[in-house]
């Protein structure tokens, strides 16, 4: 998959697996890895910056496997976001499949 597309989508998939439950960096990373080819390197800026622009909020819980985990929460600022950019998602995939000769969704 093109990377300027996988760039694109990367934040709404985090936001939209964040806004199913808490959860901490490798796991958002090995989830979105099993559908899109995307590094781990990737996925770890692009937490620091939804942290830093108050999209949700950073816990540590312990782990039975190791040390600690660093747990990310969404934030209302993150729900809005990303239902904004699913809006958005929606609507640019509607017309690309249109463009293409694909049937677009009601």
């Amino acid at each position: 998959m093109n990377t300027q597309f996988k760039k694109g989508v990367l934040e709404l998939c985090v936001l939209s697996l964040l806004s199913r439950g808490d959860r901490y960096g490798y796991e958002l990373a090995d989830t979105i890895g099993k559908s899109i080819d995307v590094s781990e390197g990737s996925i770890y800026p692009l937490l620091k910056r939804l942290k830093n622009e108050g999209c949700f909020e950073v816990y540590l819980k312990e782990s039975a496997t190791g040390p600690a985990r660093k747990y990310y929460r969404l934030t209302q600022k993150g729900a809005d976001t990303q239902k904004q950019l699913a809006r958005e998602w929606k609507e640019f995939s509607n017309s690309v499949s249109g463009i293409l000769g694909g049937e677009q969704d009601e």
